[in-house]
Formats: C-alpha cells, sequence, structure tokens
C-alpha cells in the first residue's frame, strides 16, 4: 500500500497527471472541430508537458534546476531529461507553423519561469499576471496547436473555442489560488488575496456559465457538445463550492486536473451513445 503510494505521490509530482490533462483537452479540441486525432501532437503535448511543468515548478532559475539536492527530486529531474527525447522525436513530426506556435508559447512559459534581465523578476512574480499567462499558453497550446497540424481554418467557432479554453483552465486554476492563498507571498496579488475566497468561488460559477453559454455563440454546435458543456459546468461548479484554504492533499494536484479527462470521457460516451 505504501509503494502504490509512493508511487502515485510521484505520478502527480512528476507531472505525469497534468502531462494527460493538457493531452485530454487536445483531444478535446480534436473531437469538437471534427479534426482527426493527432497522435505525434499528443505525445509531444504529454511529454513536453512533463519536461516545462517539471522546470517551472522544480527549477525557476537553471542553475538551481540542474544541481538538486534532494534525491526525490533528483529522480523527477532525471524523469523529466529522460522525458524530452520523446517530447523531441514526436516534435519532428509536426508542421513548420506548430513549430512557431510552440516557439512563440514556449518563450512565453521560459519568460514565466525565468527573469527578463538579470535582476529583475520572472512574469510568474508579477502582481496578478500569473494565472493569466497559464490560461493563455494552455489555451494556445490545447486549441491552436492541433488546429494548426490539421490545417484548419482560425474561423469564428476556433476563436470561440480559444475563449472558452481560457476561461475553463481560469475556473481550473482558481481552487489552487484558494489552496495557495496564504502561501502565496502578497506581492503576487492572486484573485482570493484581492477579493476573498468566497467571492473567488462566485467568480468561478459566472465564468463557468459563460463557458457554458458561449457554446451556443457557435456558427456549428452539435447536441452531444451542449450536453458535454452542462455536464461540465455541473461537475465544476460543486468543485469551486467546496474548495476551501485547507483542501485535502489531493483535491486540487488530482481531482481538479482530472476534470480535463473525464470531459474527454464524456465526449466518448456521448459520441458512442451516438
Amino acid at each position: 500500500m505504501r509503494t502504490l503510494r509512493t508511487l502515485f505521490d510521484f505520478y502527480l509530482d512528476a507531472s505525469i497527471h497534468v502531462g494527460l490533462a493538457v493531452s485530454a483537452l487536445i483531444f478535446v479540441t480534436s473531437l469538437l472541430l471534427n479534426i482527426p486525432i493527432q497522435y505525434a501532437l499528443l505525445g509531444f503535448a504529454f511529454f513536453s508537458t512533463i519536461v516545462c511543468y517539471n522546470f517551472i515548478k522544480y527549477g525557476v532559475e537553471a542553475k538551481k534546476y540542474l544541481i538538486v539536492s534532494k534525491t526525490y527530486h533528483k529522480r523527477i529531474q532525471l524523469f523529466s531529461f529522460l522525458s524530452f527525447f520523446p517530447a523531441v522525436w514526436y516534435a519532428v513530426q509536426l508542421n513548420e507553423t506548430v513549430w512557431m506556435t510552440v516557439f512563440g508559447l514556449s518563450l512565453l512559459s521560459l519568460l514565466y519561469a525565468i527573469p527578463f534581465f538579470p535582476g529583475t523578476r520572472n512574469l510568474r512574480n508579477f502582481a496578478g499576471y500569473k494565472i493569466y499567462v497559464v490560461c493563455l499558453v494552455w489555451a494556445g497550446f490545447t486549441v491552436l496547436l492541433p488546429v494548426f497540424q490539421a490545417g484548419v481554418p482560425v474561423e469564428w467557432d476556433v476563436v470561440i473555442l480559444v475563449i472558452q479554453r481560457f476561461l475553463l483552465v481560469l475556473v481550473l486554476m482558481l481552487p489552487f489560488e484558494i489552496r495557495d492563498m496564504e502561501t502565496d507571498f502578497e506581492e503576487l496579488r492572486t484573485i482570493p488575496q484581492i477579493i476573498g475566497v468566497q467571492r473567488t468561488v462566485v467568480l468561478g460559477i459566472v465564468l463557468t456559465l459563460l463557458f457554458v453559454l458561449l457554446t451556443f455563440f457557435k456558427d456549428y454546435v452539435i447536441h452531444k457538445e451542449i450536453v458535454s458543456s452542462i455536464l461540465l459546468g455541473g461537475i465544476l461548479i460543486p468543485m469551486l463550492l467546496v474548495s476551501k484554504k485547507k483542501q485535502s492533499k489531493y483535491f486540487a494536484a488530482f481531482w481538479i486536473e482530472s476534470i480535463p479527462i473525464l470531459w474527454v470521457l464524456i465526449l466518448v460516451i456521448l459520441r458512442e451513445l451516438g
């Protein structure tokens, strides 16, 4: 039992779960836009997310990342290093437009972790910017990349999907913001620090309703998408309502980050049911 717990903790700490969540959202984009499932992109997203997230979590400064002291962090570092190679292997199978988009999003991610210039702060530490940078990167990564890889033109429905994805990631991050409210530096000016926990929950509910409502603004929308959006909203709102400063260890890190994976399952089941 203890071994299983250790493996599960490593699964979360090494960002494997968040890698699956990112891949799941790319899968969702393919299903909603009715474009072929791009397995090379899914593989690239999974492994590159592991590398990127572990760099941000365990090595805000490159020097620190290369020289870690704890044995546990060394294992995660080794896992990240090994994940880099399949990420590159999958990346070479992607087209030029995807490469350019990845470069732009990667640059934004690096600026999130590394200061612009020596003696300055990174975007992660700029008041109020943290959550929006993450949402923008996730929206671009999980919507634009599959669109560009499939050669689909960026029309109205794609724009709506980008906005929806930004809102969804923003809502998913609110429980993390609530959890970290007392440990985050006051200078970060996170949403709960500014407006409090209760108003943050209300904001999350409003954003969730807006996410669902935007589905009806698409030019082309099928019944399954409407049902899946409503079901997803029905999952998000209770999750927000039970979000507190003192959470169980796995509430945000596992259950909240499982929602994109659950969304895929909902869409697949609806698709099978016809």
